[in-house]
């Protein structure tokens, strides 16, 4: 049977087994933090759930300062953390002088991190393997009924968090997740389905399988027709808008990229990008997406405006990039497996209208209902272009109405350009995972875009 969702560490743990690995170090500074995570998992498909799972991942990770020196070892057992410091302070004063060496970049002091509330809901922590293995059934029942097929996975999830320094800082946060990601198919055509949050309840995912079982239904009920070339009048839903504004960060947002002076919050401060209704922030302390109140250094998180009310706002950074945004980190430090220590804009989102998707297709005499992009690729970041494919639960508009189901088409497009002509802000937000950084969550409502190019041919990529 499955354990009950709880934190892998917990704070006393975490927190007693840093500290002693710290004990002694022979180094100037040490900085330590355990990044935890346990995922239950209900993978179904079809009639049946073939993959249930239990997934925890650790990661403790040490800086270590010596001199000019420093160097950062990694290991994936709590046990190894003392040894983890001791080989970490070593390899630093190895460094310590060496030709080239610079003094590393300030340290943190000790610094109150937010009392987040909403971080932890008991209804997350309820819906385990019997609830999701019902709700799962449900799921594919009704995509039976309607002629076709389901296939997803259902996720109870505890992240936490613990940093520990040798400058005093200690800092330990858990929190529930909880998220689905569905597709159905009904002949030819499909339709997709995901969120993602703190609060089971709030993803309401009864009734978003139910909603997109019956997009997928409608899709099929004619043969799909190409995506017309050219330029068009769009609708995009929440999980597509989120694709778009998870790229606002390559556009100079973040203060490496100020101090090279190079992007839009380094070239255009204050420049007006798009109407005052459009403001994305990285916001981990709002409540939307996945929350939580302190980076892996141990710095309380700040909320940084991207864009503020249509207009180039700020950038995010760490302890090593802080001069670039007025000497103090916003709390934004992050390392992952295939990148190296960088500032990272991890909870992005994109603040809500008033419209429903109702309101914002009946906008449209003429145009395309876009449920989700697929395969995004960055082409150029001066420009804010990227080519990707429209994918699952698309349609055709035709006097503010859906009418036929759409295929798969291909763009090229600039995404500031898109917010530049953005007339529509959906209400309801949606959250989906950003891969490979830690906590990551692209939080977007759908929004009305006038004149989005679909096509071969490559639209300008201007603002």
């Amino acid at each position: 049977m499955e354990a009950t969702v709880q934190p892998w560490a917990g704070r006393d743990r975490a927190l007693e087994a840093l500290e002693a690995a710290l004990a002694g170090a022979a180094a100037d500074h040490v900085e330590i933090f355990l990044a935890g995570r346990i995922g239950h998992h209900t993978r179904f498909a079809a009639t049946r759930i073939h993959q249930p799972q239990t997934i925890v991942e650790c990661q403790v990770m040490v800086r270590a300062v010596a001199g000019t020196g420093s160097a950062r070892v990694a290991v994936s057992d709590l046990s190894r953390a003392a040894a983890a410091v001791s080989q970490a302070a070593e390899l630093a004063r190895r460094r310590d002088g060496r030709r080239g060496a610079a003094a590393p970049y300030g340290v943190a002091g000790p610094a109150p991190v937010p009392d987040l509330t909403g971080l932890w809901h008991e209804a997350t922590q309820a819906w385990d393997e019997g609830a999701r293995s019902s709700q799962a059934g449900q799921i594919m029942d009704g995509a039976l009924a309607a002629g076709g097929t389901a296939a997803g996975v259902l996720t109870a999830a505890v992240t936490e968090l613990a940093v520990v320094t040798s400058a005093g800082q200690r800092a330990y946060a858990a929190a529930t997740e909880a998220g689905f990601a569905l597709t159905v198919r009904v002949g030819e055509a499909s339709s997709y389905g995901a969120d993602l949050g703190r609060d089971v309840r709030q993803l309401e995912v009864g009734e978003r399988a139910a909603l997109t079982v019956a997009q997928a239904a409608r899709a099929a009920a004619a043969p799909l027709i190409p995506v017309p070339d050219g330029v068009h009048d769009v609708v995009f839903g929440g999980l597509a808008t989120g694709e778009l504004i998870g790229f606002l960060p390559d556009f100079g947002f973040t203060a490496p990229a100020v101090a090279a002076g190079i992007g839009l919050a380094a070239t255009r401060p204050g420049a007006e990008l798009a109407p005052a209704a459009v403001t994305v922030a990285d916001d981990a302390l709002g409540g939307a997406g996945l929350p939580f109140p302190f980076d892996f250094e141990g710095t309380p998180r700040r909320r940084v405006e991207l864009i503020a009310a249509g207009r180039v706002g700020g950038a995010v950074s760490d302890l090593a990039s802080a001069g670039a945004t007025g000497g103090v980190s916003t709390g934004h430090a992050h390392i992952a497996r295939e990148s190296s220590p960088a500032p990272e804009a991890a909870s992005l989102i994109m603040s809500p209208g008033q419209a429903s998707e109702d309101d914002l297709i009946a906008g449209v005499e003429r145009g395309l209902y876009i449920q989700r992009l697929w395969y995004n690729r960055l082409v150029d970041a001066e420009a804010g272009t990227v080519v990707g494919t429209s994918r699952d639960g698309c349609f055709l508009i035709e006097d503010g109405k859906l009418t036929a189901g759409l295929a798969g088409g291909r763009f090229n497009e600039s995404v500031l350009g898109s917010l530049a002509r953005t007339d529509g802000i959906g209400r309801r937000l949606i959250s989906q995972p950003v891969p490979n950084v830690w906590n990551g969550c692209a939080t977007a409502p759908a929004i009305r875009v006038r004149g989005f190019r679909f096509g071969a041919r490559a639209g300008k990529g201007t603002v």
